[in-house]
């Protein structure tokens, strides 16, 4: 197993992860800064205002990306199953 290989089996799982944690990441983002300006122009300091919102956002965008989310980890599982003859050289 050469050093080009393991940069790139570490660099593919790192752009994977980005890839599914991203979109969920993004989505909270903006639903709490989307939050915070409401709350801000309401003078309202209510914690679980911007919890439960965030919850519900973020479980949305999990279902609705599960399909596209489940293919990327397979993607990346079946290739790193297809290197185990190159890694155990």
């Amino acid at each position: 197993m050469t050093e080009e290989l393991v940069v790139d089996i570490i660099k593919k799982a790192f752009w994977t992860a980005i890839l599914v944690a991203g979109p969920t990441l993004v989505v909270s983002l903006l639903v709490g800064l989307a939050i915070s300006i409401v709350q801000a122009a309401t003078s309202i300091q209510e914690y679980t205002l911007t919890f439960v919102p965030k919850v519900i956002a973020i479980a949305l965008i999990l279902i609705f990306l599960w399909p596209w989310t489940t293919e990327i980890l397979l993607s990346f599982t079946r290739e790193l199953f297809s290197l185990i003859p190159v890694i155990t050289k």
